[in-house]
């Protein structure tokens, strides 16, 4: 749900690509090698075109990942037919192609164009699982109780053919009306029930909107968007099988898994402490999950509180494994043992990771270059993770200057999200006390200097707005 939408004149996000580092083009050979796998068509599988998948993507994607078929099981509970983007199919190991993914590590999305993993040939074309034709994909197939316990899980390669695009604001209007597609009616009931066995592990997804930089006309706005039910409902699905997929390596003694640490006990506690004065109810017995999942992000004190409780979230990592299990295998946000396979198309890691599993659960050793991979691909992850990051950031704060460029000396009603809180009590030398606001319109979020009121609405004046530093500062007014 698009919350905010505010028109910037044109941009040019140039010099963040040339400071960011980002590849222009694809390397002739590995160009070729695309070329050429893409012109071979699917390769032998397992043929479930007869399954009826749907894919489910912002209305503008072309990368398709994932395609979805939901249905009951006789006797009861639910069939997850969940197929993904078979890209290991399509590159060959110690090719250019390869080579190139590994120098990338993920794609980059900024508002004027994605600097893919790899070549669109591939990533929009031939892996793509684009609606009417035959694409190869591994084919996860999850089976649930009714209280959506996973009870059994299979995969093969495949060929599968999606009928349907869908996005999510069509499926959302679907789903309020009562007209879903029957591919995925079950969506709202299955993640519902997904979403409450997450909360009674401990799961916690911050409720959030999300910043965005859309094209409009010959300029840009800058948006503000809430995920809509059935936006959680599906991430649901790929949460249950990268828990899957984690279980599988686990039990198989070699795999990637996407690692965080559970949230500190002394934090929660800060939290705790924070809640009172937010005016946020935190009952005994409530995890921090279930109190999220209840506030509502668009009230001040309680988009203040939610932003106080992504101190808990730190640490994600890749953690590689090839025999015992790590120390800390699970993931705190998911509070269960997770890895990556879902996005190939966009992430290195998970092609290696659905490698590693589709051996393990047919019983047979893990290909020699998949297995080399895997000690090397956490510190690929996070150095483009760290790249992707500060693209997204990069093209908000770009567009937050450029909007308010005209606009210094003008004051502006904001929402206290965050204060600066030094560990010794005391501000930096030379560093006046401040924090983060938040204007409702124009959707920006930047600093602001000066005493302020953690989760209050006050009256902040623009002090610098300066493109170039892609700079915002505010002052209270």
């Amino acid at each position: 749900m698009v919350i905010r939408r505010v028109v910037a004149p044109r941009i040019d996000f140039g010099a963040l690509r040339r400071e960011l580092g980002l590849p222009e083009g694809f390397p002739a050979a590995a160009q070729r090698e695309a070329d050429e796998a893409a012109a071979a068509g699917p390769p032998a599988g397992a043929d479930r075109t007869d399954v009826a998948f749907v894919t489910v993507d912002p209305a503008t994607s072309r990368d398709l990942d994932q395609a979805m078929h939901l249905s009951r099981r006789p006797g009861g509970g639910y069939r997850v037919r969940y197929a993904i983007a078979d890209v290991a199919a399509h590159v060959r190991p110690g090719g250019a192609l390869e080579e190139e993914t590994w120098r990338r590590g993920q794609t980059v999305y900024l508002p004027d164009g994605n600097v893919p993993l790899h070549p669109h040939t591939l990533s929009e074309g031939a892996a793509s699982l684009l609606p009417d034709v035959d694409r190869a994909a591994v084919l996860w197939t999850i089976d649930l109780d009714g209280d959506g316990a996973t009870v059994a899980v299979t995969l093969e390669r495949a060929r599968v053919r999606s009928r349907a695009k869908l996005d999510y604001v069509g499926v959302q209007a679907a789903a309020d009306a009562g007209t879903l597609p029957e591919p995925i009616a079950l969506l709202p009931e299955i993640g519902a029930l997904l979403t409450a066995r997450g909360l009674r592990r401990g799961a916690v997804n911050l409720p959030l909107p999300e910043q965005d930089v859309e094209p409009d006309g010959d300029g840009w706005r800058l948006v503000l968007r809430g995920p809509v039910p059935m936006e959680d409902h599906n991430a649901q699905i790929s949460l249950l099988t990268g828990m899957a997929a984690a279980d599988i390596m686990l039990a198989g003694g070699i795999g990637l898994l996407r690692t965080m640490p559970p949230p500190k006990p002394e934090a929660v506690a800060r939290l705790r402490a924070a809640a009172a004065p937010l005016g946020v109810h935190w009952p005994e017995g409530v995890g921090v999950g279930e109190l999220l999942v209840g506030l509502d992000a668009s009230q001040p004190r309680a988009a203040a509180f939610i932003d106080q409780a992504a101190e808990l979230m730190r640490g994600a990592a890749y953690t590689a494994f090839d025999g015992p299990p790590p120390e800390q295998p699970g993931h705190g946000g998911v509070a269960a043992a997770y890895a990556h396979v879902t996005a190939p198309l966009r992430r290195l890691a998970d092609r290696y990771a659905t490698e590693v599993c589709l051996a393990l659960h047919e019983g047979r050793a893990v290909p020699d270059w998949a297995r080399a991979a895997l000690p090397k691909l956490p510190e690929v992850m996070a150095t483009t993770d760290r790249t992707a990051g500060a693209a997204t950031r990069g093209a908000i704060e770009l567009a937050e200057a450029v909007l308010l460029e005209h606009r210094v000396g003008e004051v502006f009603s904001a929402a206290v999200l965050d204060v600066d809180a030094p560990p010794n009590g005391q501000p930096k030398p030379g560093r006046q006390p401040g924090g983060t606001v938040a204007l409702d319109d124009p959707p920006v979020r930047a600093r602001c200097v000066g005493e302020l009121p953690l989760g209050e609405r006050i009256r902040v004046r623009l002090v610098t707005a300066d493109p170039v530093r892609r700079a915002v500062t505010f002052e209270r007014a």
